[in-house]
């Protein structure tokens, strides 16, 4: 079965094709500039027409959607509610949900008839007990607003632990792990008996972790002194707080690793105070998910940084599991997104 897999965002379309159950990758690309002045592709059904014209035969397509808020707890056929559901998401994930939604449409008009999935982004932390979601804020705003932990980067952290389960050869429902999504946004992940009990993003992908350009946690308190002091709006604010803060706030230089261990090397002390910044946070992550699983099978690391920068790991595990009398293995697995949601299409439409 030829699975056609697609990433809408909201000037880009990114594509792969697998001849499934196989899992042979036969094709893969990118559209981009969707939208844009000078831009051939007007919106995504230009631009998936094009990608059709060279993916022949698609007999499924799955898509993915970063937002399915607590309705969706796994990947679902394309329907009605499915696509109501993905609206209602668009106001938590405004950025990418209508582009998500672009994609769904542009493809019921050019492969009318043709089975669509959606998996979502956050679905496999839907298994997150309520005491770990919930939110030190008035009960009223979880239950009319909806503001809890979501999670995210949901599908990354769920394939590389059944990759996990696969070379440590036990079921996944026998294993503790804690998974490490480090690239420019980041995310640990503490999964317990196969499923996600805990995760450092939270009701947007802003919680958790030091990233490239995110802050992760920092008092709340903090950004309304920061608003008065320096008069800023909202807008301004969130944009401090998501594409100037991170490595790149606290380096002054980049939110680009390879280039901070470069100056660092060379003495630069803002570069070399970031990238410490960056291992203590995700040191402490580990900690505290630790304690929450009791034991642990494996610490996992994937994503740009995660699979590419041995000196990060290495000062992340230093003295990390001295106490422990069986030390958990330390795996590094690549991602593959893609294949994940190739893999969960096939299986629904095969059900």
């Amino acid at each position: 079965m030829k699975i056609l897999v697609i990433n809408s965002g909201s000037s880009s379309i990114k594509y792969k094709l697998f001849d499934m159950p196989s899992e042979l990758l036969v094709k893969k690309g990118v559209i981009e500039h969707i939208g844009e002045d000078g831009s051939k592709f007007k919106n995504h059904y230009s631009g998936l027409k094009i990608i059709l014209q060279e993916a022949e035969l698609v007999e499924a397509v799955g898509h993915r959607v970063v937002h399915g808020g607590e309705d969706f707890n796994k990947p679902a056929l394309v329907d009605s509610r499915v696509i109501k559901g993905i609206k209602k998401c668009a106001a938590i994930a405004p950025l990418h949900n209508p582009a998500n939604l672009s994609g769904i449409m542009a493809c019921q008009k050019l492969l009318p008839g043709v089975k669509q999935v959606v998996v979502f982004d956050t679905a496999f932390h839907q298994s997150i007990p309520e005491f770990a979601f919930i939110y030190g804020l008035p009960y009223d705003y979880y239950q009319k607003l909806r503001v809890r932990k979501y999670g995210f980067h949901g599908t990354s952290h769920e394939y590389v632990a059944e990759e996990a389960s696969r070379i440590l050869k036990k079921p996944l429902n026998k294993l503790n792990l804690i998974t490490c999504h480090l690239g420019n946004g980041c995310s640990i992940t503490a999964i317990k008996q196969g499923k996600s009990v805990d995760t450092s993003m939270g009701y947007t992908p802003l919680e958790g972790l030091v990233m490239g350009t995110r802050c992760g946690d920092v008092d709340p308190a903090l950004i309304t002194h920061i608003m008065h002091k320096k008069k800023l709006d909202t807008k301004q604010m969130d944009r401090i707080l998501n594409k100037e803060s991170g490595l790149k706030g606290i380096s002054g230089i980049s939110n680009d690793m390879r280039l901070l261990d470069e100056k660092a090397s060379v003495g630069n002390k803002r570069a070399k105070l970031a990238l410490d910044i960056f291992v203590y946070r995700i040191r402490k992550y580990i900690g505290a998910y630790l304690t929450v699983l009791g034991e642990l099978d494996a610490l996992i690391f994937t994503a740009g940084i995660g699979e590419n920068n041995a000196a990060i790991r290495e000062s992340v595990c230093q003295g990390l599991f001295t106490c422990f009398k069986k030390k958990p293995r330390i795996m590094v697995i690549p991602t593959n997104e893609e294949l994940m949601i190739a893999r969960q299409t096939y299986k629904l439409i095969k059900k």
